[in-house]
């Protein structure tokens, strides 16, 4: 298993297959706000907000729209840090299934700076929000795909763009494989959460990424727990 992790798997996640769901999806949308809890997955995408905020000059509004959003658990800590850092925030939680659109509601019920729409990534209008941000969502595409899905993320923004994913590291495979184990019996869960580390990105990915938009500069950083914090700011290209 291990020798495979020195490419990004192929193979489509469960979550992938829309004709699918149900409370089943439900389930493990609420599932993975468990893992998500554990491994610290809001880090990365704090972090590269935070280093968005300060390259833009600290503005004191700022719009978000998080893409492949699932139920958005994750904006939970940029709200926390708008209110620890007096930033007025709004934010767009965007998915393509109706399921994770449901629980987004749900989650942030009570919460009027949040808004969910049920829509593709492709779908976006142009320069619509300050930043766009998505948390392990570009895995779910192939090398092939991932420049245009890049590309749409940025065309969405006026600042830049925050991307939060996995490191593929035998490591973290086998430690989400025992955690999701021991938290869930959901199908999704126990199927999609290693096979997401598998689909990850080490460094050369990135750069591959890099060299294939011909972008002056993107900034990657490793964050714990074996994830990394992928900033672009929206300059010219070269």
């Amino acid at each position: 298993m291990f020798k495979e992790l020195k490419h990004r798997a192929v193979q489509e996640e469960l979550m992938d297959d829309f004709s699918s769901g149900g409370e089943e999806l439900r389930q493990a949308l609420r599932h993975l706000r468990r893992l998500n809890r554990i491994f610290g997955a809001a880090g990365p995408t704090v972090y590269g907000f935070r280093r968005l905020w300060l390259e833009a000059g600290k503005p004191q509004s700022l719009s978000i729209l998080d893409v492949g959003a699932g139920s958005g658990d994750v904006n939970r800590h940029l709200l926390r840090w708008a209110d620890e850092n007096g930033v007025k925030l709004s934010i767009t939680l965007v998915d393509i299934t109706e399921e994770a659109c449901e629980e987004a509601r749900q989650l942030f019920r009570n919460e009027p700076r949040v808004s969910v729409r049920r829509s593709s990534l492709f779908q976006l209008p142009e320069q619509s929000v300050d930043i766009t941000t998505g948390t392990q969502f570009v895995h779910h595409f192939t090398d092939a795909e991932l420049p245009q899905v890049v590309d749409c993320m940025l065309k969405a923004s006026r600042i830049g763009v925050v991307i939060n994913d996995i490191h593929r590291h035998w490591l973290a495979w086998m430690a989400v494989w025992v955690t999701a184990r021991v938290i869930s019996k959901n199908r999704y869960i126990r199927n999609d959460g290693p096979l997401s580390v598998a689909k990850g990105f080490r460094a050369g990915d990135w750069h591959a990424l890099r060299k294939a938009m011909n972008i002056s500069e993107m900034f990657v950083s490793w964050r714990p727990l074996f994830r990394y914090a992928v900033v672009i700011q929206k300059r010219e290209r070269v």
